[in-house]
């Protein structure tokens, strides 16, 4: 996670909480269906406030822990799933034995990563027939409005990674499964708002853009048809599997 981007989100935990979406049910389950028999142990890697960890955590006889580089983010994660176990760490560099693990899931967070080396550091956490699992909610662009939000916010790293293909990974996984999820979630203008200011580009602008950004989103939002206070905001929700060889 050499960009620091991916280390920038903790100045911005509280809004990251508020404004990111939940992940979807049957798209985490899909994720983790192919570890072994009776498998339980799962590690959140880039875990942040929890979003993905607790989708995890309230399945029957998970055995969760969450990983993330910046401090900040997991102490709202501490606060949102209380008694997981958390740790500071990277998917390049996991502080946990070798074939420790049934599957190792990233949410929001593989477009960050060295794919070889994480792949092979995975690896070496995860035992024989194990799972990774990688997942992103991204807006859906095929919406008009939708598509100028994403111009005057600037496109995540996320979106431009996805846009260009699969992501990679590479050895002890085989090749990747796919599946998406097509829903919307209701949200206020604030949320919109907290949506954005959670985003690293909008972090790490100067303040002269991000007052631009607040400034042609109100804009936006004024000539959107919000019913009681609320739009909903389509999303895609693209998951991929792979199993450990």
């Amino acid at each position: 996670m050499a960009d620091s981007r991916a280390t920038s989100f903790g100045a911005q935990a509280q809004d990251y909480e508020a404004g990111r979406p939940e992940y979807p049910f049957d798209a985490v389950a899909w994720m983790l269906e192919i570890m072994p028999a009776g498998a339980q142990r799962v590690a959140d890697v880039g875990a942040g406030t929890g979003k993905l960890t607790r989708a995890i955590a309230h399945a029957p006889g998970a055995q969760i822990v969450a990983i993330d580089p910046d401090p900040a983010m997991l102490a709202a994660l501490r606060e949102n799933v209380p008694g997981v176990p958390t740790f500071l760490g990277t998917a390049e560099s996991l502080p946990l034995p070798d074939d420790s693990l049934d599957a190792v899931v990233l949410g929001q967070a593989w477009h960050w990563v060295d794919p070889v080396r994480a792949s092979a550091e995975i690896g070496r956490a995860v035992r024989a027939d194990g799972a990774l699992g990688l997942i992103w909610n991204i807006r859906d662009e095929r919406v008009g409005w939708v598509r100028d939000l994403s111009r005057i916010m600037h496109r995540s790293a996320a979106e431009e990674a996805l846009a260009a293909g699969d992501p990679v990974i590479a050895a002890p996984f085989d090749t990747l499964d796919s599946e998406s999820w097509e829903w919307s979630r209701p949200m206020t203008r604030e949320q919109l708002h907290r949506m954005a200011s959670s985003r690293s580009a909008v972090i790490t602008a100067t303040p002269e853009e991000q007052e631009r950004i607040h400034r042609e989103m109100d804009a936006l939002f004024d000539d959107l048809e919000f019913t009681d206070g609320v739009i909903d905001l389509p999303y895609v929700t693209k998951a991929f599997r792979a199993r450990r060889g």
